[in-house]
């Protein structure tokens, strides 16, 4: 397996945890924000949620970065609904693992606080929540606590990974 979307709500972690995951394993490490059209930012930066249709090109993004490079590939996406993985992996045109950095909304709500100059607000993780479904049984997908510090919860990954065989 060479192809992973580190995802979760806003603030979880995914930059930071998905390029110390690439940087372990000699992948390429890509922020999904950076994928987003101009329009989806200045809607989150103004307080308005994304619908699933503002998302979908977004997705077709992620789902072709991953498709795309013969080199391994991280992503860091929210990917936080079913369908939404479902476009990710179809667009990806080969398997794709999800890692899902999992939280409580106190603990994500402070570092969001905390964080600078990203134009998710806090007053979103609300929505992010309501939409979250966490990966079933049946997804190619692994979850961690996001609660230890970020080297840890690399650590934590690396581990699951091999037990997996991945």
């Amino acid at each position: 397996m060479d192809r992973f979307v580190v995802m979760g709500v806003s603030g979880c972690g995914k930059s930071v945890i998905g390029a110390g995951l690439a940087a372990a394993l000699g992948a390429t490490f890509i922020d999904g924000d950076d994928l987003h059209p101009a329009s989806n930012v200045a809607r989150m930066a103004a307080g308005t949620p994304l619908s699933d249709a503002d998302r979908a090109p977004w997705l077709d993004k992620v789902g072709a970065a991953l498709g795309a490079p013969e080199r391994a590939t991280i992503i860091g996406c929210s990917a936080l609904k079913r369908i939404y993985r479902d476009r990710i992996r179809v667009g990806a045109g080969r398997p794709v693992m999800f890692l899902h950095l999992a939280g409580d909304k106190a603990l994500i709500a402070a570092r969001m606080g905390a964080r600078t100059g990203h134009f998710m607000p806090p007053a979103l993780l609300d929505s992010q929540f309501e939409a979250l479904e966490p990966p079933q049984g049946d997804e190619m997908a692994l979850s961690v606590n996001i609660g230890p510090a970020p080297e840890q919860v690399v650590a934590d990954i690396l581990a699951q990974l091999r037990a997996v065989r991945v």
